[in-house]
């Protein structure tokens, strides 16, 4: 799973904005001719990016080359079960990584439009949000 090695901060402040707005960057294709794109805003754990990761590489029988354009760099943190309210802030529990819609989350080439739809669409019913296949002639 994706986790960052090191950070200035073990545990940060929640964010209310950081789902706000379409993606600046990140929007368009960069390595492939194939990607996923975000529709709608959400975060995205870890084991979900792997997931995705996991039924693309299953479907085109490791052929091609998969981009992951996202990283979980934001630490959520979770007070153990039965625990009182208050004496601080819990332990770092999982990564996430914020997406704002319009965002590219994964990338392939090397294979056919029909396998790479076919391995993206898997791949976007193991993440929590809407997603969208592209080609670079779309964009």
């Amino acid at each position: 799973m994706l986790l960052p090695k090191k950070q200035k901060y073990r545990k940060t402040f929640r964010g209310r904005s950081a789902l706000k707005g379409k993606a600046q960057r990140g929007n368009s294709l960069s390595f492939g001719a194939y990607g996923l794109k975000a529709i709608n805003a959400n975060e995205i754990t870890s084991r979900q990016i792997e997931s995705a990761r996991r039924a693309i590489t299953h479907h085109v029988k490791r052929g091609g080359t998969i981009w992951i354009r996202v990283f979980p760099h934001t630490p959520l943190t979770k007070k153990p079960a039965e625990v009182r309210m208050g004496s601080g802030k819990g332990a770092v529990d999982h990564y996430v990584c914020r997406v704002r819609p319009g965002a590219i989350l994964f990338e392939m080439d090397g294979v056919t439009e029909e396998i790479a739809r076919e391995a993206m669409r898997l791949a976007g019913h193991k993440l929590p949000l809407k997603t969208k296949f592209v080609t670079s002639a779309i964009l």
